[in-house]
């Protein structure tokens, strides 16, 4: 079946309140394209579930976020996104963080249709005086080691990038890392690529080594094509993060800075930044 759909019909999709997971990490391979448009449609009350990058900053400056939940946000060159930050100084929203791999196990319960997985990390740290939620389970096997019990992370919809994908959802990676972007279709109901090419399937078969070929048709429900659409993040070997907007993004005044990038149609802003 063919999968491809517009960035409208992507975000026609979303509803006011739902769970969002958005893959890559920090300012790697977002799909910005994505999340503009989110920006864009005025959404609000989301959940992002994410390691954060821009996605969570562009998001929360427009007002769109009430909670994230995330093992750390960063534009990785500038250390704290200056959004987030902002937000969470004045207690504008939720956080709900958690160590890195306990997202992980999050999204892989989720993936694995199970309440909750057992983890070692978060024990004796303060990741469970700040989620005083969390609980521990005893191994019931004779060694009876305490373990954290983590959460099913299920999200509503799943927002990644890739390099290529074929018309019927496959898609691949071609830079150094897949992060966990399959986990996040898999722990989704409704599952969206991006990307910056479609192929044809052989040719995208073809593209790279088979552990390249990240997500499958039957983890996808939509895919569409946006060059360049990761922009500013990086997406190798595509292209590299673009530093000098990264820096304009971390600095300028908002209302500035949507006035040029944002008031505008997906076309407009990749003219304007010259991709």
């Amino acid at each position: 079946m063919n999968r491809v759909v517009t960035i409208d019909e992507i975000v026609g999709e979303l509803r006011d309140g739902m769970t969002v997971g958005i893959g890559g990490w920090g300012s790697r391979r977002k799909p910005m394209a994505l999340v503009r448009a989110i920006a864009r449609a005025g959404l609000r009350n989301l959940t992002l579930v994410t390691y954060g990058g821009p996605d969570v900053g562009l998001l929360l400056a427009e007002g769109c976020v009430s909670r994230v939940v995330t093992g750390f946000v960063s534009l990785d060159s500038i250390p704290l996104e200056p959004h987030f930050r902002r937000a969470r100084s004045a207690g504008t929203v939720a956080l709900t963080e958690y160590d890195e791999g306990m997202l992980y196990w999050g999204l892989l319960a989720a993936a694995n249709r199970l309440p909750f997985l057992p983890i070692r990390a978060g024990l004796g740290s303060d990741v469970m005086r700040i989620n005083p939620d969390l609980r521990t389970v005893r191994s019931p096997y004779p060694d009876a080691t305490e373990l954290v019990a983590m959460p099913a992370i299920t999200l509503d919809v799943a927002l990644i990038h890739l390099n290529r994908a074929d018309a019927f959802g496959n898609g691949r990676y071609l830079g150094p890392d897949p992060y966990f972007d399959d986990l996040f279709c898999l722990a989704a109901k409704r599952r969206f690529v991006s990307c910056e090419r479609i192929l044809g399937t052989g040719d995208l078969m073809a593209a790279g080594p088979p552990q390249t070929l990240l997500v499958n048709r039957s983890m996808v429900d939509g895919v569409v094509e946006t060059p360049h659409g990761a922009h500013f993040t990086s997406c190798e070997p595509d292209y590299g993060r673009d530093e000098a907007f990264q820096r304009e993004y971390a600095t300028a005044d908002w209302d500035t800075f949507r006035a040029r990038y944002l008031d505008r149609d997906e076309a407009d802003y990749q003219k304007a930044v010259g991709a």
